[in-house]
């Protein structure tokens, strides 16, 4: 089973608020982050509720090829997503499972990162390992 990791955790308390980063937070199984917008209900779109806002991650190779390629340098924050991960292709847990530490969820549209669904909550934590089966879904 491949590995990647948890390299930052980003969540916000409002639409407009600051990206705050954490070393750990609880996921909440068809809710999403504790204390980010969209598991309170206080997101953008969150008057259109489904699980594909419940948690987003982008990889870090995204945001640093950002910096490489166009010289904009990004944090991990100010990617607006929840969670960023290294050496884990998002785009192929697109309609699949996978786990990022104790936490299951489900791979959803990919725009911009991956959006995810909590099917088991739990704690993720910063360095936890994610990993996902290479298997055709």
């Amino acid at each position: 089973m491949p590995k990647g990791s948890v390299v930052s955790i980003q969540v916000a308390l409002d639409a407009k608020g600051a990206m705050q980063n954490l070393p750990e937070v609880r996921a909440v199984e068809g809710k999403g982050l504790e204390g980010d917008r969209y598991c309170n209900e206080v997101g953008s779109y969150s008057h259109n509720p489904g699980p594909d806002r419940e948690v987003t991650l982008i990889e870090a190779e995204a945001v640093e090829a950002m910096e490489r390629d166009y010289g904009t340098a990004l944090d991990s924050k100010d990617s607006r997503r929840n969670v960023t991960t290294r050496g884990v292709p998002l785009n192929h847990l697109v309609q699949r499972e996978f786990s990022v530490g104790a936490v299951k969820l489900r791979g959803l549209v990919h725009r911009g990162g991956l959006r995810a669904q909590v099917l088991t909550g739990g704690m993720i934590r910063v360095g936890d390992p994610v990993e996902w089966d290479e298997s055709p879904a």
